[in-house]
């Protein structure tokens, strides 16, 4: 008897270390180590690939680049938005035939129609991430133009703000094709420091480790993360982080809704 309820809860606390294809998110820790593995062409990667609420599909996935190499072709997503995040390296990053080198920190923001595409401009190995996500309203190009359209931001020109246990660096909120609102900024918290009581908002989330060591708060259960890995938070779902490392922690963080 006992061993069959040991059997039992251990089905029951075990959890999916990554969402599969066409699955919704559950708000939790993915740890980026276990995600799933891919290598094409001149690049390599993991990925973490599923839906939420607001998103009929969401991709995150890595790629590294080598020195002088670059990505398939420039190309066009018909209804699809993509996030472009400099993780390391230098990278020269091309969208509707304007080009900008970027480094770590920076994005790239690509509307649908817009060509684009990245190359390794360094000497040594670059790796961004990719967001790339379709809502499940109507797309609305002309909302999105209204917005500004496709953009690029580098990280050494957006300004920081004091928050008293670190500091804040926003990057934007605005509307675009797929979504009424999508913000982004990058949070660093001191160590032994809390992010906010647990709270709970309309927007889904994506909170991704830069460095450090964390902990997530989510629903009455706590995950431990470190740099790489990712949570995600869909709406209403009562969340706060905590930095339990020795040092400074950081994170990107991405809210979106429609």
């Amino acid at each position: 008897m006992m061993k069959q309820v040991l059997i039992i809860f251990l089905l029951m606390s075990a959890k999916p270390m990554f969402a599969q294809k066409n699955d919704s998110l559950l708000s939790e820790v993915y740890y980026w180590n276990t995600l799933e593995a891919r290598k094409e062409d001149n690049r390599a990667g993991r990925q973490l690939q599923g839906k939420t609420f607001a998103l009929s599909y969401f991709e995150i996935h890595t790629s590294t680049l080598e020195p002088g190499k670059a990505t398939p072709p420039p190309h066009v997503h018909d209804d699809y938005e993509e996030l472009m995040i400099v993780k390391e390296g230098q990278v020269k990053i091309t969208i509707g035939g304007k080009s900008k080198i970027l480094g770590p920190g920076s994005v790239a923001f690509a509307m649908p129609g817009d060509e684009h595409g990245i190359e390794n401009a360094g000497n040594t190995q670059a790796t961004y991430f990719i967001l790339k996500y379709k809502g499940k309203t109507p797309m609305n190009l002309e909302r999105a133009k209204q917005a500004g359209g496709s953009f690029m931001l580098d990280w050494s020109e957006l300004k920081t703000s004091n928050t008293g246990k670190g500091y804040r660096r926003d990057f934007f909120n605005r509307a675009t094709s797929q979504l009424d609102q999508f913000e982004m900024h990058t949070t660093a918290l001191n160590a032994d420091s809390v992010s906010h009581a647990p709270h709970t908002h309309i927007q889904e989330e994506i909170v991704l480790v830069l460095r450090g060591n964390v902990e997530m708060f989510i629903d009455g259960k706590r995950y431990k993360g470190a740099a790489g890995d990712l949570y995600f938070l869909s709406s209403n779902t009562p969340h706060a982080l905590k930095n339990i490392g020795k040092e400074q922690c950081e994170y990107f963080a991405f809210q979106w809704r429609n």
